[in-house]
C-alpha cells in the first residue's frame, strides 16, 4: 500500500505534536499541570460517585446538569450558551471546523498556541500570524491592519498567552473584537490565574467565544472544556460537535471537582503566590530575562535554552525548551509553576548554572 496515494499529502507533511515520555519519577513541569492532588477522603468519595455513574448508557444533553454547575461557578451570563468539549482542543478544532471553507483567514497572533494554525491548515484555511513585539506586548497597529487587510472569519487570541505568560490590555483586545468581521475566540486556558476575562461579555455579542478549560485548574486528565458564547453561534457550533463527545465518567468527576470550589481557589492561589515569588527570585540573575505571567507558568530568555533544558532533565526536572519554535522565542524556556519545594529545586539548578544571585 502507497500511503502517499491514499492518505492527503498535507497530513503526510505535517508533524504530530509531540508529547514528552518521562520516568515516572520526573518533576514534569513542561505542560502546566496542577501539582495538587486529591486528599484521601476527597478521592474515596470520588470513587463512590465514579462506581455509580452510568457507563452504560450515553450521557444526555444537558451532560449531568455540568453546564449548569459552570455556569454558576465561574459566573457565566444567562443570556450565554455554553458547549462541552474534550479540553479546549476539541473545541478550537470545532470553531475551525465551523468557519474553514475555501477561501477562509484565521488570524492569531504569533508566537502563541501552535494548534491554532495546525487546525487552520488541516481545514484549508489562510493562516496569518501577526508578530506580537518583541517584549511579547500586542503589537494593536499591526493587528487592525491585518484584520482590515485580511478580513478574517476567525480570530485566535489566547489570553493570557501561551506561550508567553504575558497578558494583553484588554482594551486593545476589545478594539480587535469590534474590528473584527467575523468571530473572535478568546482562549481563556489560564483565564483563572488572570486578573481579567471576557466571560462577563460572553453571549451578548455574536462576535465573541470564550473558550476555558479545566486542565489548568488541576483536572487535566479529565479533558473538559468549554465554549461560551451567543445562542445563536452555539447553536450552529452543536451541529458539527459529535453527539457523545463528552464521556460519562469525565462529567461525574468534573461535577465532583466542582462541588469544592475551596480546593480549587485554594491552590490557584498558592501557584499565583508561587508565581510572583519565583519571578521575583528570578530577576535577580542578571543573564535571565524573565517576562510578565498571568499564567501558571513563568517564560524566561536565558544564555543556552538547551543548556538548562538539559541541566534540569539531569536533575530528573522537564522544562520546555522554546527556542527554535518561533523567532521571537529565542533561546526562551517555560516552566510551570508547582509546589514551593519543588520550585525550590528549578532554583537550585539554574544557581548552578548562573552563580550567585544578587
Amino acid at each position: 500500500m502507497q500511503l502517499n496515494q491514499i492518505i492527503r499529502p498535507d497530513v503526510l507533511a505535517m508533524t504530530a505534536y509531540k508529547v514528552v515520555e518521562c520516568p515516572e519519577d520526573c518533576l514534569k513541569l513542561d505542560a502546566m499541570e496542577s501539582p495538587y492532588e486529591y486528599s484521601d477522603e476527597m478521592r474515596a468519595e470520588l470513587a463512590k460517585q465514579l462506581a455509580h455513574t452510568p457507563i452504560h448508557l450515553y450521557p444526555t444533553p444537558k451532560a449531568q446538569g455540568l453546564p449548569q454547575m459552570l455556569r454558576e461557578r465561574v459566573g457565566i451570563v444567562e443570556q450565554a450558551d455554553i458547549v462541552l468539549g474534550a479540553g479546549s482542543d476539541e473545541l478550537i478544532r470545532l470553531l475551525t471546523m465551523l468557519t474553514g471553507q475555501p477561501g477562509s483567514t484565521m488570524l492569531t497572533l504569533e508566537p502563541s498556541f501552535v494548534m491554532y494554525r495546525v487546525n487552520a491548515e488541516f481545514f484549508g484555511m489562510k493562516y496569518v500570524g501577526v508578530p506580537l513585539n518583541e517584549d511579547f506586548s500586542l503589537n494593536l497597529t499591526a493587528v487592525l491592519e491585518a484584520i482590515t487587510t485580511h478580513q478574517p472569519q476567525l480570530i485566535f487570541i489566547a489570553y493570557p498567552n501561551n506561550p508567553t505568560g504575558v497578558p494583553f490590555a484588554k482594551t486593545d483586545v476589545e478594539q480587535i473584537i469590534a474590528a473584527a468581521p467575523g468571530l473572535v475566540v478568546i482562549d481563556e486556558a489560564y483565564g483563572a490565574f488572570s486578573s481579567h476575562t471576557f466571560l462577563p461579555e460572553a453571549g451578548l455579542s455574536e462576535k465573541l467565544v470564550v473558550l476555558r478549560t479545566l486542565s489548568k485548574i488541576g483536572f487535566a486528565g479529565l479533558r473538559v472544556g468549554y465554549a461560551v458564547g451567543h445562542p445563536q453561534v452555539m447553536h450552529e457550533l452543536r451541529k458539527v460537535t459529535p453527539p457523545y463527545n463528552m464521556n460519562q465518567l469525565s462529567l461525574t468527576a468534573a461535577k465532583f471537582a466542582l462541588q469544592y470550589p475551596q480546593f480549587i481557589d485554594e491552590h490557584i492561589n498558592k501557584q499565583k503566590s508561587e508565581r510572583e515569588r519565583m519571578r521575583t527570585m528570578l530577576k535577580t540573575w542578571s543573564q535571565v530575562q524573565v517576562f510578565p505571567s498571568e499564567a501558571n507558568f513563568i517564560t524566561m530568555r536565558v544564555p543556552d535554552a538547551q543548556a538548562l533544558w538539559q541541566a534540569m532533565l539531569d536533575h530528573n526536572i522537564l522544562i520546555k525548551n522554546l527556542h527554535g519554535v518561533h523567532p521571537l522565542l529565542e533561546q526562551c524556556v517555560r516552566i510551570t509553576v508547582s509546589k514551593p519545594e519543588q520550585n525550590q529545586l528549578v532554583l537550585g539548578v539554574m544557581q548552578q548554572l548562573y552563580g550567585t544571585q544578587s
